[in-house]
């Protein structure tokens, strides 16, 4: 679940909706993801279809796979950027990078074309982030 810091945060911001939506629960459920988890919640409750932060819109998932191509989207980074299965985009990685959420450890890794996304295919780049809040608060400006 989100932290309460971050919770607080999109709240205050007016884009925090308790609304569960059946159609979100079943993008979260298709992706592989738990409901539990804060990646799930922030897709399932918020309400906005991006969010502007330090880097790069992140996308509210669920929206995306629903009206647009998003599924197409993770076939074709996993493609061109030979990522892992389990790396999923959270946003468009227009230019020269993007952020990608480990869905089978809730870890989220900027990567960038190039040595970044090099040394990460070799293993010599973790995750910047052990955990989405961590990596959301970041984000946000909340640390």
């Amino acid at each position: 679940m989100l932290s309460n810091k971050l919770k607080d945060y999109l709240v205050n911001e007016g884009l925090y909706d308790e609304t569960d939506v059946d159609e979100y629960e079943k993008v979260i459920h298709d992706l592989g993801i738990q409901l539990d988890t804060a990646f799930a919640d922030f897709n399932l409750h918020t309400n906005a279809v991006t969010f502007s932060g330090k880097k790069y819109d992140l996308y509210n998932i669920c929206w995306f796979e629903i009206n647009s191509f998003y599924s197409e989207q993770i076939e074709n980074m996993h493609k061109a950027l030979k990522l892992p299965f389990e790396y999923i985009p959270l946003d468009s990685f227009e230019g020269e990078g993007g952020f990608f959420y480990n869905r089978n450890t809730g870890e989220v890794a900027e990567i960038e074309l190039g040595e970044t996304l090099l040394d990460f295919l070799n293993g010599n780049l973790k995750p910047q982030w052990t955990d989405f809040n961590i990596f959301l608060e970041w984000y946000f400006d909340l640390s």
